[in-house]
């Protein structure tokens, strides 16, 4: 398993509401699980590579021991967030070959289609409810998104 692609779901794990996280890839077996604080904590099997671990528990301290500041609000009243009206996975475009639907600059009126949520199977458009001028895309693409989560930031004309 890709160390890189262990720091991401740390991340995920600290940055979202879930409680823990376990993933399998062959024999290998991660758990992360997050306490009251929201810093996370990585359990793994005994054959996992040493120099890996050492790399894992660095980063782990130093998350730790940097406090950050808590998050800056939007100051401006005219900011309206678009929230996913389901648990899915967001997509930005209608296929993977295609150009997004948005862009962050991008003038939208109220009705216009933002991205998909796929939801079983389901490709669920979501559309505008404002017309404005997208500010700012809240996530990525093709990654998992829970229900009422912020998508898009559009500033209000």
């Amino acid at each position: 398993m890709d160390i890189n692609l262990l720091k991401k779901l740390i991340k995920m794990v600290e940055q979202s509401e879930i409680a823990e996280f376990a993933v399998q890839e062959g024999d290998l077996k991660v758990k992360i699980s997050k306490n009251s604080r929201g810093s996370a904590h990585v359990n793994l099997p005994p054959s996992f590579d040493y120099q890996q671990a050492i790399v894992l528990a660095q980063a782990a301290q130093k998350q730790s021991n940097e406090v950050s500041p808590p998050p800056a609000k939007e100051v401006k009243s005219n900011l309206h967030e678009i929230k996913s009206p389901i648990v899915g996975t967001f997509y930005r475009a209608p296929a993977p070959d295609a150009d997004p639907y948005v862009q962050v600059g991008d003038i939208v009126s109220m009705g216009n289609v933002l991205c998909i949520v796929e939801a079983m199977k389901l490709m669920n458009e979501i559309e505008s409810d404002v017309s404005g001028k997208i500010v700012k895309i809240l996530v990525e693409n093709a990654t998992p998104v829970e229900y009422n989560q912020p998508l898009f930031l559009i500033e209000t004309v």
